[in-house]
């Protein structure tokens, strides 16, 4: 069935509004000293630290989003809907909001923060305060990518599996999380991707401390007041590793 013609008009001015501002970038980026604008050592220890971060918080998104989108899509009790309504509330909270939160809760002075102190444990403004940021804002985007799925895939094939002798255990791993796969791939390359460019929960709850705390994004932005040569390239950096991410993700996932 074809498409009406007018469609094509706000497609096109849609796809004109995201990509304009992308190669707008690329026409700005000082091309004959990208590379040593790219490979300074501040830029150098952002990048890498972005990489860990949002590896570490993607994988806390799996083990703890996972759980979640299983009992939101497959349990019915009160108060379901407040559930669903607070674990997906960081998709519409302003990031730094977010990061109070996390700072009022696990800072040195927050509601657990002053346990952990005389513990002698200190989260805020250190490299784990980066990763609960990401995991913070990230999180979200998993539960929704795997929660569709899992209502997609419905119930079926589970409860065959369960009418023959397997355990809860047993369908979830041997039928529930291959019907799945694909939701649970999408929604972790989601996840990182947010990770990737988180920069208002990091700055509020774990600043902006080169090597262990500065992200790449938070090192864009510095450097955009400083060296906006290098805040471009930075910038395209980001969106290039993004662009692959998801890239890579498309064909895992047609590969599947």
């Amino acid at each position: 069935m074809g498409l009406p013609r007018w469609i094509y008009v706000p497609a096109v001015l849609g796809a004109g509004f995201v990509l304009l501002p992308l190669l707008a970038i690329v026409a700005r980026v000082d091309w004959p000293n990208f590379g040593t604008l790219i490979t300074s050592e501040s830029s150098r220890a952002a990048f890498w630290l972005s990489l860990k971060t949002s590896a570490a918080s993607t994988g806390l998104c799996v083990v703890f989003g996972v759980p979640l989108a299983l009992v939101l899509a497959r349990r019915d009790f009160p108060g379901l809907g407040v559930l669903r309504s607070l674990v997906l509330l960081p998709l519409v909270l302003p990031p730094v909001v977010g990061g109070l939160a996390l700072l009022y809760t696990f800072g040195r002075r927050g509601l657990l923060g002053s346990e952990l102190d005389a513990l002698g444990i200190q989260i805020a403004f250190t490299t784990v305060a980066v990763v609960m940021a990401q995991t913070f804002v990230a999180l979200p985007f998993l539960v929704v990518s795997l929660e569709g799925a899992l209502r997609t895939a419905g119930q079926r094939y589970e409860v065959v599996a369960a009418s023959l002798g397997a355990g809860p255990t047993t369908v979830f791993r041997r039928i529930t999380l291959p019907l799945v796969l694909p939701g649970l791939m999408s929604g972790a390359v989601l996840a990182f991707a947010r990770s990737l460019g988180e920069f208002g929960a990091t700055i509020t709850f774990a600043g902006s401390l080169q090597g262990r705390t500065r992200t790449l994004p938070l090192e864009i932005y510095l450097q955009r007041e400083t060296d906006p040569d290098a805040a471009v390239a930075l910038a395209l950096v980001l969106v290039v590793v993004a662009v692959l991410v998801i890239g890579l993700a498309r064909q895992s996932r047609s590969a599947l």
